[in-house]
């Protein structure tokens, strides 16, 4: 692999890498000794905090400043309960609350829960400003569809989180919150001047950068203004000119997931993706979840070969392995931060429950959860009433399959609560909903994306602002079905 060992230990460096299961294996381990600079926990690494603590321990021995990153947003997001479901709702929830005390106190809650594990870098927050109600990405992991408000909740959870000890890292720069493609499968585009996005998508990072944060992440969108036929990540004119010098933004740019299709089909591979996004300004690159040892290596010899044949300037790798050096030393000087506090994710998420309608005579109703597809940003979590639930029963239906005469028939005498989440673009859903209302008492859980539908003929439309654990047990609360 390349004749200049130091370039080698440069390029792992820039790299933010993964390994399958709760253990870390060998050779994720001895990466670390070799330079690499760190890498994400996802659903997989995670069964029980004792097991996290001594895996993070496990990662620290190979390399004492390791950055140990994870996607922990509170809400649909989360990893660290993705058995479960988040103990706290979710950006959504927490913007129609809207005080900017709680959403401090429930960032720096959640980021006393990572510190106390050994975790330095959580891939949080979401300060995408949501204007696209058919967003099928960001829609509940963001604040809301105003970009003042949005700003002005963004710079508290940045606050909050970095009060404990943890690395904010904004994202998805310059914004992908007006996307109606998901940048996992495609590379979506936003096709706007830079002064929509200057006032629609941009006064969140502005608002994160004035209150400190410490990192950024990339978005895998095009923006043709700008970006021209590739996404945000590769682009010099996003990262550089727009964030660094016209944001004033001096800390680490961590690019989104390389394997996402957003980036690895536009670049050709994962490999070409991290010198392009190098290239462009980025400092951390996030290979993706499904990492081996000989992925890591792929991707450093694509490095190490650009700058060997001079695509790719040495100094612009020197310059990003000391921006991950940084970030890496402020999380190891990080003080002792504060307990995360017990039930403050609950009364939160009852906070932001809104009730549009009568919930009289739900005594023992038929619940009814409406199948929904998780993306691959939320993974597979559970979510709905379920837990919750005393005294009622509860069945599943799939919009487009489940006919209405099948839930009247199950339901008898008792009213209908039906669950469900972006029933305004789930296929099937409206037409189930509306029909089963028209000749049944039927009440409507919404735990996506609060769209302007209402289903007609529904006696009471409850919008939770997400599906967590929190959110689930706050509607089944108002709705007295908690026993």
């Amino acid at each position: 692999m390349g004749s200049d060992p130091g370039l080698r230990r440069l390029a792992l460096g820039t790299l933010l890498a993964a390994y399958p299961g709760p253990v870390p294996p060998d050779w994720a381990v001895d990466l670390l000794g070799e330079g690499l600079a760190g890498h994400t926990l996802f659903g997989t690494n995670i069964h029980d905090p004792a097991q996290v603590a001594a895996a993070t321990a496990a990662l620290r021995a190979g390399r004492p400043d390791v950055i140990i990153a994870i996607d922990e947003e509170g809400g649909d997001v989360t990893r660290l309960a993705h058995a479960t479901g988040s103990p706290y709702p979710g950006n959504a929830a927490l913007g129609a609350v809207d005080d900017l005390t709680l959403t401090r106190q429930v960032y720096a809650s959640i980021g006393a829960e990572l510190a106390a594990l050994g975790i330095t870098v959580d891939l949080a927050p979401t300060v995408d400003v949501n204007t696209a109600d058919e967003n099928p990405v960001i829609g509940t992991r963001s604040f809301g569809a105003d970009p003042v408000r949005v700003a002005a909740h963004s710079a508290a959870a940045v606050a909050g989180l970095q009060s404990a000890g943890v690395v904010a890292c904004a994202k998805h720069f310059p914004g992908h919150g007006a996307t109606i493609a998901d940048s996992h499968h495609e590379l979506p585009t936003v096709d706007v001047p830079p002064a929509v996005l200057r006032e629609r998508d941009l006064p969140p990072f502005a608002a994160v950068v004035d209150a400190g944060v410490r990192a950024i992440m990339t978005a895998h969108i095009r923006v043709p203004a700008l970006t021209g036929d590739g996404p945000a990540t590769f682009s010099r004119a996003v990262l550089v000119d727009l964030l660094r010098q016209e944001y004033g933004f001096t800390g680490t740019v961590i690019t989104d997931a390389l394997e996402m299709k957003g980036a690895a089909l536009a670049a050709g591979g994962v490999g070409p993706a991290a010198v392009r996004a190098l290239a462009a300004g980025a400092d951390l690159l996030c290979i993706g979840a499904k990492v081996d040892a000989e992925l890591v290596e792929h991707v450093v010899e694509e490095i190490v070969g650009a700058v060997e044949d001079g695509r790719l300037d040495r100094a612009r790798v020197e310059e990003a392995t000391g921006r991950a050096a940084e970030l890496a030393a402020w999380t190891g000087a990080a003080g002792t931060p504060t307990p995360a506090t017990d039930g403050l994710g609950y009364a939160a998420a009852l906070r932001a429950v809104r009730v549009e309608g009568d919930l009289s005579g739900l005594t023992a109703p038929l619940v009814v959860q409406v199948h929904a597809t998780s993306t691959i940003a939320e993974g597979r979590v559970p979510w709905g009433l379920g837990p919750h639930l005393a005294g009622a029963e509860e069945v599943r239906a799939v919009a487009g399959e489940t006919t209405p005469e099948e839930l009247r028939r199950r339901a008898g005498d008792r009213p209908i609560v039906l669950v469900g989440r972006h029933l305004h673009r789930l296929p099937g859903a409206r037409e189930l909903v509306e029909a089963l209302a028209a000749a049944h008492p039927v009440t409507v859980v919404e735990m996506g994306w609060p769209a302007e539908w209402r289903p007609t003929g529904a006696r009471a439309f409850v919008t939770t602002y997400g599906a967590s654990h929190a959110n689930g047990r706050a509607a089944a609360v108002v709705l007295g079905l908690t026993g």
